[in-house]
């Protein structure tokens, strides 16, 4: 087949097609054509491939790389004869027909035609009603007996053509899903007095019938059942009315199954309890009592095993179940493709109803798919509903809410991914109906030109067999046509050598064929000195993705615009370096599209860096001695400090915003840094410090300085010790501080200081 899409090479007559033309291209883009030897091989490899006939000349590439129109010169091209044609569909009533495709390219071709869907009025239907007969459904019983006529009339409101039939189910009749009691078999109710039928798997009591008559009779002859274990064997009876067609009476026309019980079910797996290990086998086991007669022989169905024999029996399900199991069905519901769930009344008094409302709500919904497909073959769809709900592209074409005589549409897409032996079709169909498309395919794997021409005048006068335009020598004859004896091989060989001459024969990466080098896969020029498949690989891939960031060409990566480096694999986009507008937090550069940080810091923003000082503690020692003249800057203030300005502020409102810095002799310095100011950073420095020892707490005392000594002779306690400060401190007065403790009156001296503007600490001695 023949794709637009790629930039192909030349080589024996194998091309790429893009936008109508061959074009010249410096290097193999992904996904695009290589080159082949013969033309079987050719259309095999890609679906960009395509075969030209034009004859080979002697150069061996068709005058290597070339630009050629869209009709391949007078060539011809694989897909020949084989135009790609829009097909469509319509479908009002039925969808038997048979519909061809042109041939499939085998690795990956997408071919697309479109089927489109009018839901009709009054089409027939069949209702299977299947009840849970166990002790606790007594009640619904005898509604159902009573409801024939009603529910006939409601669904002959909808279609002239309606069926109706009947059956019930309890459980498997082996322990421990029934009491196997001789007894209690023959009467399973609590109450011994009251008489109920023995439990059955499943009963197939009225085959599809529209005599409403005979169904209220069939039904009224049954008796309330029961069971022992809570899960009732509800998924045997599905199983059964599926798959036995002709008991039932099933037409080829909507099928609907209505399910209705009060509890959970049993799955696949729950049939070990009873020592049943075998699976269910998909066949009908009804008896001539019309009995599921293998129940306890093969388990319970799977969800997924019972989802698949619905939807190839056509048959949708209706779980009418009451509301404490509503949830669980609900979730079946989503794993059975067309299937719906009501919630039943305790009673069953309201079935017509959601009968009825479950039948709109199925036939409102248009589901397309497919059945039968060959291996190899995948099929997707887009789904076109106008006014009705739209599905995405999936597995399926499902349109909701669609009208009576509303007209729908499906994009059906069919790709190979591999060659298929001989023509295969496959099936499309709408879920609830039985007519169905055929759909007709084959892959195009081989080329109409394979007829060889034995002793070809083009190839060099009959020393070889043409095929497809591609010269296959005779014995002792070598070359693209044929041109050279094999004898003067070696004196032609000097021209595949490059340097002079004296180079490795085609750059060892190729073959001589007179005088011409033959060069191997993804290799070219004349000395086949171009590789395009060396170049530095990152992740990988070449030069970062051919594609994306960059291009490999004769060994050297050639980067996209936004990429650099050896491997394209550096982006130039810093945008992941920015926070705020600042790159890389201001403490690194973005290179590479990561940030490369200063020492100390680290984080993918350069935002940590735990060794390092914060503003707070790089201002500290300047406010320090700009404020106060101490600190270790002190003595060289106005050359340490001449990037900051220091204020001090009377009794500020202190927040989270103010530094608060211990000093290297223990006081506590609380400022505010504001920004910048003519180049300086100005700092507020709150006029007293060590306020944070005002509210110094009982029982901790510390070597070294004591803060906020209290006025007026109080005192502070610390470890049995209180501090006692001289009474009345002027600026300049030497005081004495000293402490006592307990009533021994036992004393120290701590120590004595003179007291300084803005100043509140002394030093302390040891304590005894």
């Amino acid at each position: 087949g023949l794709h637009r899409g790629a930039v192909v090479r030349l080589w024996g007559l194998c091309y790429t097609l893009r936008s109508g033309s061959l074009q010249w291209s410096p290097r193999f883009p992904a996904g695009s054509c290589r080159p082949r030897a013969s033309c079987r091989d050719c259309i095999r490899s890609q679906p960009s491939c395509a075969w030209c006939k034009a004859l080979v000349s002697a150069r061996g590439e068709v005058d290597g790389w070339m630009e050629v129109d869209e009709g391949v010169g007078d060539g011809w091209r694989v897909d020949e004869g084989s135009p790609r044609k829009p097909l469509a569909l319509q479908h009002d009533s039925l969808l038997s027909q048979v519909l061809g495709s042109p041939p499939l390219h085998p690795l990956g071709e997408q071919h697309s035609f479109s089927v489109r869907f009018k839901r009709a009025e009054g089409y027939p239907v069949d209702v299977y009603y299947l009840m849970d007969l166990s002790y606790s459904m007594k009640d619904d019983l005898e509604n159902v007996k009573k409801l024939g006529n009603d529910l006939l009339a409601a669904l002959r409101n909808i279609t002239k053509s309606v069926k109706i039939g009947f059956g019930s189910f309890v459980d498997k009749t082996v322990l421990p899903y029934v009491s196997t009691v001789p007894a209690k078999l023959r009467n399973p109710c609590p109450d011994r007095y009251e008489q109920c039928d023995s439990p059955v798997s499943f009963r197939h009591v009225l085959p599809l019938t529209d005599n409403a008559s005979e169904f209220e009779s069939r039904v009224s002859q049954q008796r309330i059942s029961g069971n022992l274990d809570t899960p009732e064997g509800g998924f045997d009876a599905i199983m059964q009315a599926a798959v036995c067609e002709e008991q039932i009476g099933w037409r080829n026309v909507t099928r609907l199954l209505v399910f209705t019980s009060d509890d959970v079910f049993h799955t696949a797996g729950d049939g070990k309890l009873g020592g049943i290990y075998l699976p269910n086998d998909n066949q009908c086991h009804l008896d001539t009592d019309g009995l599921y007669s293998k129940s306890h022989i093969y388990d319970y169905p799977s969800v997924g095993h019972l989802a698949q024999v619905l939807s190839a029996s056509n048959i949708q399900p209706i779980f009418a179940v009451t509301g404490s199991t509503l949830p669980v069905y609900q979730e079946l519901s989503r794993l059975i493709p067309k299937s719906v769930v009501g919630e039943l009344k305790e009673d069953s008094s309201n079935v017509v109803q959601l009968i009825s409302d479950a039948y709109n709500s199925l036939s409102s919904t248009v589901n397309l798919e497919h059945f039968q497909l060959p291996p190899g073959v995948s099929v997707a769809y887009e789904s076109h509903c106008e006014d009705a709900t739209r599905s995405v592209e999936g597995h399926s074409g499902v349109c909701s809410g669609v009208r009576i005589n509303q007209l729908v549409s499906f994009t059906v897409m069919v790709q190979a991914d591999a060659c298929l032996e001989g023509p295969h079709s496959f099936a499309l169909r709408v879920l609830g109906f039985t007519e169905e498309v055929r759909v007709e395919l084959q892959t195009l794997c081989e080329c109409p030109c394979d007829q060889p021409e034995p002793h070809a005048t083009h190839c060099s006068g009959g020393h070889g067999t043409l095929t497809c335009g591609v010269c296959s020598c005779s014995p002792g004859r070598v070359g693209k046509l044929c041109e050279c004896e094999l004898a003067e091989v070696m004196d032609l060989e000097a021209g595949c050598r490059g340097g002079n001459g004296t180079g490795p024969m085609c750059s060892g990466k190729g073959q001589c064929v007179c005088g011409q080098c033959q060069c191997n896969s993804n290799v070219r020029g004349q000395h086949c000195e171009c590789d395009d498949t060396s170049c530095e690989r990152h992740n990988g891939q070449l030069c970062a993705g051919e594609g994306g960031q960059g291009r490999c060409q004769c060994g050297s990566c050639f980067c996209n615009e936004g990429y650099t480096g050896s491997a394209c694999d550096c982006s130039l986009d810093t945008r992941v370096c920015l926070q705020d507008g600042v790159e890389c937090s201001g403490h690194g550069s973005c290179i590479c599209n990561k940030c490369q940080c200063q020492p100390g810091y680290f984080d993918r923003l350069c935002s940590r860096c735990p060794s390092c000082r914060t503003p707070c503690e790089e201002h500290r020692d300047c406010a320090d001695c700009q404020a106060f003249r101490m600190g270790p800057l002190s003595q060289n203030c106005s050359v340490a400090c001449n990037h900051t300005v220091a204020t001090l502020v009377p009794e500020a409102t202190v927040n989270e915003q103010w530094c608060k810095e211990k000093t290297d002799d223990g006081r506590i310095l609380i400022f505010l840094i504001e920004g910048t100011e003519g180049g300086k950073v100005p700092l507020k420095v709150k006029d007293k410090a060590g306020e944070r020892l005002r509210g110094w707490e009982p029982g901790t005392m510390s070597t070294g300085w004591v803060w906020g000594l209290g006025r007026g002779g109080d005192m502070r306690q610390a470890g049995g010790w209180a501090l006692c400060p001289r009474k009345g401190r002027q600026q300049g007065e030497r005081v004495l501080v000293w402490a006592r403790k307990g009533e021994a009156n036992q004393s120290a001296v701590v120590g004595e200081e003179a007291v300084r503007p803005g100043r509140e600490s002394y030093p302390a001695g040891n304590l005894p």
